[in-house]
């Protein structure tokens, strides 16, 4: 396994919405250890494939309660609203209250290839939809109002100019939380 670079706001893979996966092979299931173990590193609970600038829609989700692998995936049914806040990998240290729906049916391909069904609530679907719009080429600021959104876009933007679009991840140190 290795870790892989993130992409951050401003690489435009983030903005691509990710080709379908055709086959799942070794090739696929070694990229999804790959994003696990970028994500624990990252100390994240979710990570899609072009967080890590690839264009497939192929992520992750990792909570207490579940350990998701999101092939292809799609939301059937959804439910209520929910607002929490929410960050991303992608772009650290920002962090906004999202309203989503806070109950899904999710239909995923996992690791091995099976198709599966799961009906998810609290932060696994919350991580799982976060995830998706990734694979959409959506970021989570882009469920905020204008002037948030912009204010927000503004500070990142003349916080990290010239800063590149990738960062390293590297590994956790034994003995931190």
């Amino acid at each position: 396994m290795s870790l892989l670079p993130l992409h951050l706001l401003g690489s435009p893979v983030l903005r691509e919405r990710s080709a379908e996966v055709s086959a799942i092979d070794d090739e696929v299931r070694q990229f999804v250890d790959d994003l696990f173990e970028t994500m624990h590193a990252a100390k994240g609970v979710g990570l899609a494939a072009n967080q890590v600038g690839v264009a497939r829609r192929i992520a992750v989700v990792e909570t207490e309660e579940e350990k998701l692998v999101l092939i292809n995936p799609e939301i059937l049914e959804a439910e209520g609203r929910d607002t929490e806040e929410e960050g991303c990998l992608s772009i650290p240290k920002v962090y906004a209250d999202v309203t989503r729906p806070e109950k899904i049916v999710l239909e995923a391909t996992d690791r091995e290839g099976n198709r599966y069904t799961k009906t998810l609530d609290g932060l696994a679907a919350r991580a799982v939809q976060h995830e998706i719009d990734h694979l959409d080429g959506i970021l989570f600021v882009d469920h905020l109002g204008l002037l948030k959104r912009k204010r927000i876009l503004s500070k990142w933007k003349k916080e990290h100019e010239g800063d590149s679009f990738v960062s390293e991840v590297r590994p956790a140190s034994a003995g931190t939380t």
